[in-house]
């Protein structure tokens, strides 16, 4: 678009979704250009109008068909926010099933800068899987905020409550201070 750098951020179906555009906001204003990625469940979450407006891309949220225009430029970074349980689980076992998957499993081992901002009740969290999740992101060199001084899990059926205090501007701090 005018040679700013890229960065992709994935939206999963979680409370925070609808509220992307702040982030996207921010990282206009450090000299960003942002593509958003929701994942299928996000897309109801989201307003794909608004943010396609705000940003100037497409939102894609599936596999282009052949001959189908709208290729976004190559990504500089990749912020994966809200993360939830699925997303994150699907990612570290391989599963490339749906678009923003599929772009993780590719650009991560490519070595694109990633930070992750999970959005997770506390049930989940415990959950023996996603902890070895959230290693094996931390191994392949993603950053997590998720834990003790980070972003810590809610207690089942309170997320609602969390949703104005969800860090976007840490997500986008800790992509900055990746590689």
């Amino acid at each position: 678009m005018d040679g700013r750098r890229i960065l992709y951020v994935i939206v999963c179906g979680a409370g925070p979704a609808p509220q992307v555009d702040r982030l996207v906001r921010s990282a206009h204003g450090r000299g960003w250009g942002v593509c958003v990625v929701p994942t299928p469940a996000a897309v109801d979450f989201v307003d794909v109008a608004m943010l396609e407006a705000l940003t100037g891309y497409p939102v894609h949220s599936r596999y282009r068909r052949p001959g189908e225009s709208g290729r976004l430029p190559k990504a500089d970074a990749i912020i994966v926010a809200p993360a939830t349980y699925n997303t994150i689980n699907k990612w570290t076992h391989g599963i490339a099933d749906n678009y923003a998957l599929g772009l993780l499993a590719e650009l991560v081992p490519l070595g694109v800068r990633t930070a992750v901002l999970p959005f997770v009740n506390s049930a989940l969290a415990a959950n023996p899987v996603f902890m070895r999740s959230i290693g094996e992101l931390r191994a392949m060199g993603v950053r997590v905020l998720f834990g003790p001084g980070e972003f810590e899990p809610h207690p089942p059926g309170t997320g609602g409550t969390r949703l104005d205090a969800y860090p976007w501007e840490s997500v986008l701090d800790a992509v900055e201070g990746c590689g």
